[in-house]
């Protein structure tokens, strides 16, 4: 499906209503350049699972966990991993597999550690629809 946002009010939206449909064990790789709206998007998830609090991008963490909504979530931004096995000494498998959802920013730089099935939501600017515009294309959901 491919969705038109015309504002950071209906990327957090989109977000938030992906949030509410999220699932135990399921990924969510969420792709887009610098800039796109991910964040935006992140935050509108986390509020769609019921977490009150900020949401921030786990730039130099890798993880973050939020235990304060309906389900665990756990927030990944691998845009700085240096090394794949990186990943094993967080724990990536228990979150990938566990109970809660995750969302894996710049998850193409992680692809061979992914579930086989994942919901990709892919975030694109056009500056010719304007500043604020973002082509958003969700694949994967069932």
């Amino acid at each position: 499906m491919i969705i038109e946002s015309w504002s950071p009010e209906e990327t957090f939206a989109l977000g938030e209503q992906l949030g509410k449909e999220a699932k135990p064990s399921s990924v969510y790789c969420l792709n887009g350049d610098l800039g796109t709206g991910k964040t935006v998007f992140t935050q509108g998830f986390a509020r769609g699972l019921g977490i009150q609090g900020p949401v921030n991008s786990p730039t130099f963490t890798i993880v973050q966990q939020y235990d304060d909504g309906r389900l665990p979530f756990y927030h990944f931004d691998v845009y700085r991993i240096g090394d794949i096995s990186e990943m094993d000494e967080i724990g990536y498998e228990d979150c990938f597999y566990g109970d809660g959802v995750s969302l894996v920013e710049w998850s193409q730089l992680i692809q061979e550690l992914l579930p086989d099935h994942v919901v990709t939501v892919t975030i694109e600017k056009d500056l010719e629809k304007g500043f604020d515009y973002r082509k958003i294309t969700v694949e994967g959901m069932e």
